[in-house]
């Protein structure tokens, strides 16, 4: 077969590298796969990891409401964002910060009556302890503690202070498993119930989460 004359392959030549220097950016420019988020706190290692349902990743790319369903031990603060219709007032366009005490924390902080009344027929309470847990903005938690305070949407200022491996919330409650993520969102989970509603249980209550 005869072979292409000089010229013709200085002709060519400008072509192959330019092909050449295409197919060498197709594979440099991708972007790296996001690192899956990190989440820190004595809680976390009982709640589900890995590729068990509700780890971490996956619920990073859930809408926050959804993602609040799958983390186990929000059982009782999901459904009072829920029945309260809090979540319809959440910040739009900058996200929210929710600090959301397990479910443990509102054991020992209400009664079974107590609850069951502001779940039913006290709503307007109900939602002003819950905007208490709510911060406009998906903040890091290590970004709260570098900050010292924040507003939480019921207008309250709260103090936030870096205590060994986790953070301290109000003097009063620990991120036992902070910097879970949702869509616009981040969730911290704390260990008491803020806000200035009065604590109603006591040691004969069992209430049922």
């Amino acid at each position: 077969m005869p072979q292409p004359s000089r010229a013709l392959r200085l002709l060519l030549l400008p072509a192959l590298l330019l092909v050449a220097t295409a197919c060498t950016a197709s594979t440099t420019d991708t972007p790296p796969a996001a690192s899956a988020p990190q989440v820190t706190g004595p809680l976390c290692a009982a709640l589900p990891t890995g590729t068990d349902p509700g780890n971490p990743t996956f619920l990073a790319g859930q809408p926050v409401d959804q993602a609040l369903r799958w983390i186990p031990t929000l059982t009782t603060f999901e459904a009072a964002l829920r029945t309260s219709g809090v979540l319809a007032d959440l910040p739009t366009g900058t996200g929210v910060t929710i600090l959301a005490p397990s479910d443990d924390a509102f054991a020992a902080k209400f009664s079974e009556d107590n609850w069951d009344d502001l779940m039913t027929r006290h709503t307007d309470q109900l939602r002003t302890l819950l905007k208490a847990h709510l911060i406009a903005g998906a903040h890091p938690i290590d970004d709260l503690a570098a900050a010292g305070t924040a507003t939480t949407l019921d207008g309250a200022t709260v103090t936030l202070t870096r205590a060994g491996p986790t953070a301290r919330i109000a003097d009063r409650a620990d991120a036992i498993c902070a910097d879970y993520q949702a869509t616009n969102a981040r969730i911290h989970i704390i260990n008491a119930v803020l806000g200035p509603l009065p604590t109603t249980a006591n040691d004969t209550d069992q209430r049922a989460h």
